[in-house]
């Protein structure tokens, strides 16, 4: 049987209030409703799940990871259970070759602490950063995503995320914003541009209306 994806979901009444001072994002906030950024407790399954979804519509994301779970009986597995499966195995969830090397290495890393999720704890967001893009498989928004999904972290911006490019260059009427246009644009939204961002991508359909 699945087992439910342990996840939290923190506070974002702040956030929301410094938020709604936009004019043009407080009208997102209302029409997409209360925020509900689920933060994945377990590090792992938060940072291959950032590799299962990079370059792939979220249904499409959604899917394979649900079909790689399948691979472990419907439960997230344990670095050492993924290290039990062959590359092509892990590929049979719908991941390319590459992603199954990727999630395969990073197990391995895990699970002789080359990878260490609790010394990243301490690490603020850019050191964070730099240590995870060293590894293979991992680029920037890898590890934003990572940020914001497996450690909570509420200000990130990821400047190469097309949702957000495209959303930003909607809401404000903006053709092709440059990163310098969404820094300036976003700098009024910190310290909680991660729930802007979130609110962005869930408030897409309804920029028309804005």
């Amino acid at each position: 049987m699945q087992q439910p994806i342990k996840k939290r979901s923190p506070s974002y009444k702040k956030a929301v209030l410094h938020l709604q001072k936009d004019r043009k994002l407080s009208k997102i906030i209302t029409q997409v409703g209360k925020c509900q950024i689920r933060v994945i407790d377990n590090k792992f399954e938060a940072l291959v799940d950032g590799i299962i979804t990079q370059q792939v519509s979220d249904a499409a994301g959604k899917a394979i990871a649900a079909r790689f779970r399948d691979l472990f009986d419907g439960n997230f597995p344990k670095p050492e259970q993924v290290m039990e499966k062959k590359i092509h195995q892990i590929k049979k969830a719908g991941l390319s070759m590459k992603k199954a090397e990727y999630i395969h290495s990073i197990a391995e890393m895990v699970y002789s602490k080359q990878i260490d999720f609790k010394l990243l704890e301490d690490q603020d967001d850019e050191q964070i950063i730099s240590e995870l893009v060293k590894i293979r498989g991992i680029g920037r928004w890898t590890a934003e995503m990572f940020l914001i999904f497996g450690m909570g972290r509420m200000d990130i911006l990821p400047l190469g995320d097309l949702g957000l490019r495209n959303g930003i260059a909607k809401l404000f009427d903006i053709d092709k914003p440059s990163d310098t246009q969404i820094t300036k644009i976003a700098s009024k939204w910190s310290p909680y541009r991660t729930v802007a961002t979130w609110y962005i991508w869930k408030g897409v359909k309804n920029f028309k209306n804005v």
